[in-house]
């Protein structure tokens, strides 16, 4: 596994955290710095490799049972990380033979990864664990699934007697920000089926994920010197919240679980004069999605009608479907990933993916694409982590796949 483990602390070193801002592809320049190298690091294990303009990474390994018709297959992770938390000068620290205790994250005094609050860190007593040192992020969305393609790739080309047929290799800009599959060319990928490695802990196996939009509300105040306020003042600030607390509470990504949507606000700045907030919003119910599409414009009017016309303005933009519709008649594919985890002794968790990921939006785009686990835990923050075993399983069950296919 020192392999595995190398390639991931040398991916995790590269900053490549991706900006909704941005109207660039791909947003940021650095996530070239990674793709650029995963392009490289293709080709000098003798894999022809690309790199687009906008940093898509797309590469083949030709089959090598031509007599047979076997369906060429794909794997896909994306490069960046969330905007949620800093991804610059990650300082990953290994924890050998992990033993059940709280972790101290040494970058930042006093802070713990607590079994308490992270009970799910008992299950890897004995393993080595890839922590953050509590500065940054640690980027195992999705890095560790880049890192476990990159691995099982190398398996196959250094070892010819292992039976493939064309296998397709994708690595995406931006997915974090909902825009990794803008400028993702099916047709030249050139899979018929593929998978996502892009999910959470071991096991976790997804075909549907979160119907999602992204909603910015804009609210527009008048600002009075605050003696003479009296009557005249809207304070924008104090109007957003008032529109915040229009939405259920229940709603709300801390009170929801399973198949429950939400409305969850991400960033928010303002001064008096006026303000701007932006939401997320989720369900895997279609239904249930355009209510709550309706529901953040009728709040908007609500708040128009007690301050004025023009107060609150709200700009909707789709983001992904569930892919659910699109990849359950090709239920096979989902079969065939359930044998290649238990053929390692993992027990399948098939679940709903409560985000979602590049397969969403490519299961649409003619490439059915459900989601497997990369072996990570507690994304987009401080107390991201993820074993090592998990991720060595990882890359054993995408080989797992490939010997599934051309059998």
């Amino acid at each position: 596994m020192e392999a595995l483990i190398d390639r991931f602390l040398r991916y995790v070193a590269i900053d490549t955290q991706s900006d909704e801002t941005s109207e660039t592809t791909p947003s940021t320049r650095k996530q070239l710095g990674l793709l650029g190298l995963l392009r490289d690091e293709l080709q000098a294990m003798g894999i022809a490799a690309t790199m687009d303009e906008r940093g898509y990474v797309m590469a083949r390994i030709p089959s090598n049972c031509p007599e047979r018709n076997i369906p060429a297959i794909g794997f896909i992770a994306h490069a960046d990380t969330s905007p949620d938390a800093s991804g610059k000068e990650v300082k990953p620290q290994i924890i050998e033979r992990y033993d059940g205790g709280d972790i101290a994250l040494k970058g930042v005094p006093g802070l713990f990864l607590k079994t308490e609050e992270f009970p799910e860190l008992r299950q890897y007593v004995g393993q080595t664990l890839i922590t953050t040192d509590g500065s940054t992020l640690l980027g195992a969305d999705d890095k560790a699934g880049v890192a476990e393609i990159m691995y099982a790739a190398q398996y196959i080309v250094t070892h010819p007697e292992f039976k493939h047929g064309d296998i397709c290799i994708g690595f995406t800009p931006d997915e974090e920000i909902g825009r990794g599959a803008d400028y993702f060319e099916v047709e030249k990928f050139g899979a018929k089926y593929a998978y996502t490695i892009d999910g959470g802990e071991i096991g976790e196996l997804e075909f549907e994920n979160f119907n999602a939009a992204a909603a910015t509300i804009r609210i527009q105040g008048r600002n009075v010197h605050p003696g003479y306020a009296k009557g005249k003042m809207k304070n924008a600030i104090r109007i957003l919240e008032e529109f915040d607390a229009l939405l259920p509470a229940s709603e709300k990504p801390e009170n929801t679980e399973g198949y429950e949507g939400f409305f969850h606000i991400v960033a928010f700045e303002g001064s008096v004069e006026e303000a701007r907030a932006q939401y997320i919003i989720r369900d895997h119910s279609l239904e249930k999605f355009e209510q709550k599409k309706a529901l953040i414009v009728s709040c908007a009017e609500s708040i128009n009608a007690r301050y004025g016309d023009g107060t609150a303005r709200v700009e909707l933009r789709h983001q992904y479907y569930n892919m659910r519709s699109e990849v359950e008649p090709h239920y096979f594919i989902i079969e065939k990933a359930i044998q290649a985890m238990e053929m390692e002794g993992i027990r399948p968790k098939i679940q709903p993916i409560r985000g979602g990921t590049d397969g969403a939006r490519l299961s649409f785009m003619g490439l059915p694409c459900p989601n497997l686990f990369a072996g990570g835990h507690n994304f987009h923050g401080r107390m991201d982590f993820v074993p090592l075993e998990s991720m060595h399983k990882a890359a054993r069950v995408i080989l797992n796949l490939v010997r599934l296919y051309a059998e």
